[in-house]
């Protein structure tokens, strides 16, 4: 950060002391529990940042502290600064409301519905007000005043407006006068730094002949921040714009794995798809980048104990009403994703938007984000039919064309052949050690398998009898949850070894992991009767074994390519987020199941 916080800020929706958070489209800061419901909103209504745990940009920072500093606040709470408005019984939430549903469901009315932004005369066409609110935001961004141009965004200014007499947008009056917090905010709100005037110049070329270089060089960051972002997260890096480079491409250490028939199927599809719909994915898997990202933030900043028992998580993504209900489903199944499987997507992502920048060719093709989603994900969609949680929102529709189906049936084939390569059991879980010797069939493969996840120093539990009946037994809840804690803590130390650049500590915190995810899993049945139990823990295991290969990856001398640590990184916060998401399933199930 560029300052320490101050004691004296306050939570925008509760006033509660030290906000941790920050929404940066809102110029707000926000405590630990209002970040939850705004996480629970979408990036569409708030996008959210951790002030301390998330990497910024300095002048992003320094545009929402001056916004925050100067009261934009009272932009969304408008209304309620009118004495007229306590009379009305309307008031803002306080520290000790609960989350649910007072905080909630004032923070929904203030920046979902606007209830509390000051409203305009009604006119007769919206769209001339749209102009004319565009208008203004084009004269006031040459300004300093950030939010006097965030409340003309409030009320509906566009700020990729083009104005029809001067010939350019705001953006390109912003870079012309330097005024770079501007740019910051302009761009948040999406406008596009690429944007030609009707010279054929672009904001960068205006910051650039005024002698504002910062400016400038923040453009061109700007312009690629999708790519950037999505390359960050992977390998902890970005490229070298001073210099030319706008890319850079990971490379995945066992890439012997992508070269699989779905793999290959996937990456042509996306290859085929026209740039509008490329985009609209590439945008998706930027919105579940910063999900997962934020996640892992919200994991090792939260309480232990309350991270097992709160019930405001983010599962998926949220629905975004202005998308249709295939996309907002597909954007759903993202979450699906194992570590390896989104690692891939966003490499292949990348690699095609390199390909497409450079001008190859592209062929012509009808098919829609949501083949490339069901390619890659298809397994995950048979394992969860019988899922009593949905993996996506109910509002997004499910119903498929007959082209999809047609895919998804053939897709679902290469799921099954791909599945006997996987390293992690794929098959039905049965909580039961295999110590049979491997042999060469596909069943010995898949014992050898499963006896894999409970190598370690862990307890083993007792091999069941060849023909034990599935048992609808569950262990208490106070014991889940205590198992559950244990992991959390373990995963939070990993977490801290992560953010700190301690690589060494990644293997004695997994194989800490390990064994508190081996004696959670022993308090279950060895062959449990509900589907739901079965998926869960065949996540938790597979997902203990995965960390452990990742974290050995850090040892020195391994054979193979070298390692590239921040990819590595990455994939261990990835699969600590998976063994956290499947502990607490656990606990919401067997809660739910005892109290039946």
């Amino acid at each position: 950060m560029s300052k320490r916080l101050r004691s004296s800020e306050v939570c925008a929706d509760c006033s509660g002391p030290d906000p941790s958070w920050a929404s940066v489209n809102r110029g707000t800061f926000i405590c630990d529990e209002c970040c939850s419901v705004h996480r629970s909103l979408g990036r569409h209504i708030s996008q959210v940042r951790h002030l301390k745990h998330t990497p910024w940009p300095p002048t992003l920072l320094q545009m929402v502290e001056t916004l925050y500093n100067n009261g934009a606040n009272s932009i969304w709470e408008h209304s309620l600064l009118d004495p007229a408005s306590i009379m009305s019984g309307r008031r803002k939430a306080n520290p000790q409301d609960k989350v649910h549903p007072n905080k909630a469901e004032f923070i929904r009315a203030k920046y979902q519905m606007l209830a509390f932004v000051h409203r305009l005369p009604c006119r007769d066409d919206d769209s001339v007000t749209a102009k004319d609110l565009s208008k203004q935001l084009h004269s006031s961004v040459r300004t300093g005043n950030l939010e006097t141009c965030l409340r003309l965004l409030s009320l509906g200014a566009q700020a990729n407006f083009f104005h029809p007499e001067k010939g350019n947008t705001p953006l390109h009056v912003a870079s012309k006068a330097g005024q770079i917090l501007q740019a910051e905010l302009l761009a948040v709100y999406g406008a596009d730094p690429g944007t030609q005037d009707s010279s054929g110049k672009t904001p960068v070329d205006y910051a650039r002949q005024g002698g504002h270089h910062e400016l400038a060089e923040r453009l061109v960051e700007i312009q690629y921040e999708l790519t950037d972002r999505l390359a960050f997260y992977l390998c902890g890096r970005r490229p070298d714009h001073k210099n030319g480079q706008h890319f850079i491409i990971p490379q995945m250490a066992d890439s012997s794995l992508d070269l699989s028939e779905l793999a290959k199927a996937a990456k042509k599809k996306l290859q085929s798809l026209s740039n509008h719909l490329f985009e609209e994915l590439a945008m998706d898997v930027y919105d579940e980048v910063d999900r997962r990202e934020t996640d892992a933030v919200w994991l090792a900043t939260q309480n232990h104990s309350t991270l097992v028992t709160e019930t405001t998580v983010v599962p998926f993504l949220p629905v975004n009403p202005e998308y249709s209900s295939t996309r907002n489903q597909g954007r759903q199944k993202l979450a699906r994703f194992n570590a390896h499987e989104f690692a891939t997507l966003v490499i292949d992502i990348l690699s095609d938007a390199k390909r497409r920048q450079q001008g190859s060719p592209l062929s012509s093709s009808k098919d829609n984000v949501e083949l490339i989603l069901k390619t890659i994900s298809n397994q995950h969609s048979v394992e969860s039919q019988d899922n009593d949680q949905p993996d996506y929102d109910s509002v997004a529709s499910d119903e498929d064309t007959d082209l999809e189906a047609t895919a998804s049936k053939a897709n679902r084939q290469k799921a099954s052949r791909l599945e006997k390569q996987n390293s992690t059991p794929e098959s039905d879980y049965d909580n039961t050690p295999n110590d049979t010797d491997p042999d060469d069939t596909g069943s010995g493969r898949k014992g050898r398998q499963r006896s894999m996840v409970w190598q370690g120093d862990g307890s083993v539990p007792d091999t069941a009898e060849p023909h034990t009946a599935p048992s609808p037994v569950l262990p208490s809840t106070e014991d889940v949850i205590r198992k559950t804690e244990q992991i959390t803590k373990n995963i939070q130390e990993l977490l801290r070894a992560a953010q700190e650049n301690k690589h060494d500590s990644y293997i004695p915190c997994s194989e800490r992991i390990h064994v508190a995810v081996t004696e959670m899993a022993a308090l279950f049945p060895k062959k449990p009767k509900s589907d739901t139990v079965r998926t869960s823990l065949r996540l938790l295991t597979s997902s203990a074994y995965r960390l452990q290969s990742e974290c050995k990856k850090t040892l020195p001398g391994e054979p193979g390519p070298p390692t590239d640590i921040q990819l590595v990184t990455q994939q261990v916060i990835q699969c600590a987020y998976d063994i956290a998401k499947a502990a607490k399933q656990l606990v919401t199930i067997t809660t739910k199941e005892n109290n039946n």
